[in-house]
């Protein structure tokens, strides 16, 4: 395999930060006007892309973020019943709650508001996006891959039936 040169190590680093190829090549130091070119390229060549996943690799690890733990969270995400972690009367957590199932919620409001009464309080329990949970898992298993027929032009013919003979 073919030595990596320096600026091409440089656009290796540069490239893990948003996997733009465009940016990484500018950040690198190649010029804006042909970076587009040269980081599409780049990203051809054997050794540079051998090094990104190697970068990629090492960086999962240490993170611990895979692909496994992704889906596991979307998962949790999509099937995630809110009466299992909510008390739908009142909006408190249920002591029954799982830290799993805690995760998936995305936020909590209270509002406190000064009545004749005493003291109103308002809850608001915000979940993470169960449809766009349920869309990347699908999206995972391929079940929502283009269907080109699907998108042919169809013929439509309407007969208008006056009432009238023949």
């Amino acid at each position: 395999m073919a030595k990596i040169t320096k600026k091409n190590e440089v656009f290796c680093e540069e490239y893990l930060i948003d996997l733009n190829a465009t940016q990484a090549a500018i950040r690198a130091g190649y010029s804006p006007d042909s970076a587009g070119s040269i980081g599409f390229e780049l990203l051809k060549k054997p050794e540079i892309r051998a090094r990104i996943d190697q970068a990629m690799a090492e960086r999962s690890k240490r993170t611990g973020i895979n692909a496994d733990r992704v889906l596991r969270e979307l998962g949790r995400i999509a099937f995630l019943n809110p009466k299992d972690v909510i008390d739908l009367d009142t909006a408190k957590v249920l002591d029954t709650a799982t830290e799993d199932d805690l995760a998936v919620i995305a936020g909590v409001k209270v509002k406190q508001t000064p009545t004749e009464l005493g003291t109103s309080v308002e809850r608001e329990v915000k979940m993470a996006d169960k449809l766009k949970a349920l869309e990347l898992c699908g999206r995972h298993l391929g079940m929502f891959k283009d269907n080109p027929e699907a998108n042919a032009p169809v013929t439509v013919v309407i007969n208008y039936d006056y009432g009238g003979e023949g």
